[in-house]
């Protein structure tokens, strides 16, 4: 893995994340207590011994880069490995970032002078457990000039992937970006397969791919949209299957698109479940954080010589992070994160609470994300009256899950 360059584009904005990424990119995101979205990415990087990694930051990038800098520098300079994130340097032009292949052009210098034979190049803002070696294996012994991740996905999703077709050695022979409808892959009659947004590049071609993009007119500077499409023409591109083979310990592969807040609640709550389809808890496969200095988690019942109703800190089917403290209340089916304090009386059900949120006694809480420091009010309900939550100001999806902004100031009770 030491001819092997790793480039983590995490400069997208994440609109359909709001008010989640109202103050932060969206791989800064938190997500199942005590991570960030970009944890499990640099985590997979780390345990696939890839020890070159590039960031590429760009949109409220501050939280990302104090989150690299405290909990990923761990790696040293002096022995050829690293994690550096790369801010938008301007270097061969005056605009920002206008797609995927713009942002590593303009950083085009700095990768070059790398010298690496192979680029492989990933999201920041996918939750999941991928061993990257046999990837890059497998476009070694091909012979191949780009490989292509890919998993299966419901037809009706296509409008969402880069979709590929292939022929029976998994050479893309097809490749329409974000396609309303499309052909199944073999073998199915309701699924294709779409692009994971995980490619392995031949160096020198990624770069005169990229040289040619900028000289193009018209064009998106985006690799699926462009550079892929253009390269099935002339080169050797494949793609790769994530499966259970590249899958850490042999387990279903997992890979989630956390960028709707019905997908980032889904994913987070399926990890309070009793049998998660994402294990936080292979020692082999850790993900890695920044962890501050806190305690662990309380859980505060009747005191000697107290009057009045019993008072019962109790959680139940939930991930409470350091720091957190249930002071007489009630916690089922719920992700805390550090520093969260449920107090007296109160009900938090089905819920993510972010670092530092305080619910005062009396509270009801159910199918809500509530973001930084953000203190709740005695005798606040939340989440069962919607048409309330939305005269409140908070978002409410499609689905029915509230979002309460950071350091949002609740006003109105039930």
């Amino acid at each position: 893995m030491r001819d092997v360059l790793t480039i983590i584009l995490a400069g997208g904005r994440g609109k359909r994340l709001d008010p989640l990424t109202r103050h932060r990119a969206k791989p800064a995101v938190p997500f199942g207590g005590i991570y960030r979205i970009i944890d499990f990415t640099l985590s997979n990087c780390l345990n696939s011994d890839l020890r070159q990694v590039m960031v590429l930051a760009q949109y409220k990038s501050r939280s990302l880069d104090q989150h690299i800098r405290e909990g990923w520098n761990i790696l040293s300079r002096s022995l050829g490995e690293y994690i550096e994130i790369l801010s938008p340097q301007q270097r061969t032009s005056e605009e920002w970032y206008r797609g995927t292949a713009d942002a590593i052009y303009h950083n085009i210098y700095t990768i070059e002078a790398e010298k690496r034979r192979y680029t492989l190049i990933l999201a920041g803002d996918h939750v999941y457990r991928m061993d990257y070696r046999p990837m890059i294996q497998s476009h070694i012994e091909r012979g191949a000039d780009l490989t292509i991740g890919c998993i299966p996905v419901p037809i009706t999703e296509s409008d969402q992937f880069g979709i590929m077709q292939v022929d029976d050695s998994y050479r893309i022979r097809h490749f329409v970006e974000k396609p309303a409808t499309c052909p199944p892959m073999p073998g199915s009659t309701d699924h294709c397969l779409g692009s994971m947004g995980i490619y392995v590049f031949n160096t020198d071609l990624l770069f005169e791919q990229l040289i040619e993009d900028q000289n193009a007119g018209g064009s998106h500077h985006d690799f699926g949209h462009n550079l892929i499409p253009m390269l099935i023409e002339t080169h050797r591109v494949f793609a790769f299957p994530f499966t259970e083979t590249s899958s850490p310990g042999g387990v279903s592969a997992y890979w989630r698109d956390v960028g709707t807040i019905h997908a980032f609640y889904e994913a987070n709550i399926d990890l309070t479940t009793a049998l998660p389809q994402l294990d936080l808890y292979d020692r082999d496969w850790p993900i890695r954080t920044y962890h501050e200095h806190d305690p662990p988690p309380k859980l505060v019942h009747n005191m000697p010589g107290e009057i009045g109703a019993a008072r019962r800190g109790e959680a139940f089917d939930s991930l409470l992070s350091p720091g957190c403290i249930i002071s007489g209340g009630h916690v089922r089916g719920s992700v805390l994160s550090p520093r969260v304090r449920v107090n007296s009386y109160a009900v938090v059900e089905d819920s993510i609470l972010f670092d530092g949120v305080q619910v005062g006694r009396n509270c009801r809480i159910r199918r809500t994300i509530v973001d930084k420091n953000t203190v709740i009010p005695c005798d606040t309900t939340v989440g069962f009256d919607l048409d309330l939550d939305r005269r409140r100001g908070f978002h409410v999806s499609e689905e029915g899950i509230v979002v309460i902004p950071r350091d949002a100031v609740i006003q109105w009770h039930s």
